[in-house]
């Protein structure tokens, strides 16, 4: 009877351990499943729905044949290639290149409109719509910020388009050739999506 008695408890002993083992093992496979199933550089990923995506266009604008004056300020600076008086509104429809050259290839536009808010006619008040088609990527971003004319300006993303859905981030443009009819601005494009939009750099000062 003890024979019995003892076997019949080391059984249970057995059934015990074996059941513990069993109830580890079993939270112990899925990650190990999980991260074997998921891309190594899945966080590293810059195809504009994964971390980050930067790019630089071109844009080149033209007094009264891509941008024109549709209301006349009212006072301060006169009307030049940098500058226009208070109070002016201006509209524009850019073509954005790959190069600085006039001749690259065109990828995107860009068209929006800016109010002078400086009686030195160099600041203003701009949105814009810049729509892309670069690199694979297609879509559009919203800008809304402050421009001084011939400085490099920071314009928060406020929204967009396409592949670049859920973006935010800046757009930094900054003056390439203000000489002539014909003015350059290079354009530099940082866009976040998130999680990762949180811990974007703050655009540091030119």
């Amino acid at each position: 009877m003890a024979a019995t008695t003892s076997a019949a408890s080391a059984r249970g002993l057995l059934l015990c351990v074996l059941v513990a083992f069993l109830h580890r093992l079993q939270f112990q496979i899925p990650p190990v499943a999980v991260a074997a199933a998921t891309p190594k550089n899945k966080t590293e990923s810059r195809d504009g729905h994964g971390k980050t995506l930067s790019f630089t266009l071109y844009q080149h604008e033209t007094i009264n044949r891509t941008g024109y004056i549709v209301v006349d300020g009212v006072a301060g600076a006169g009307v030049s290639q940098t500058t226009t008086p208070f109070g002016t509104i201006y509209v524009f429809r850019d073509d954005l290149t790959v190069r600085a050259d006039r001749d690259s290839r065109v990828a995107g536009v860009a068209e929006g409109t800016s109010i002078t808010t400086s009686l030195d006619g160099l600041q203003s008040m701009s949105l814009a719509k810049i729509t892309v088609h670069h690199r694979g990527h297609r879509g559009s971003v919203s800008v809304l910020g402050g421009t001084y004319n011939t400085k490099p300006s920071d314009y928060p993303v406020v929204g967009g388009t396409g592949d670049f859905a859920y973006a935010l981030g800046y757009v930094r443009s900054s003056p390439v050739d203000l000489r002539g009819r014909t003015v350059t601005y290079k354009m530099e494009l940082h866009l976040y999506w998130p999680p990762y939009a949180h811990y974007a750099p703050v655009p540091r000062k030119a």
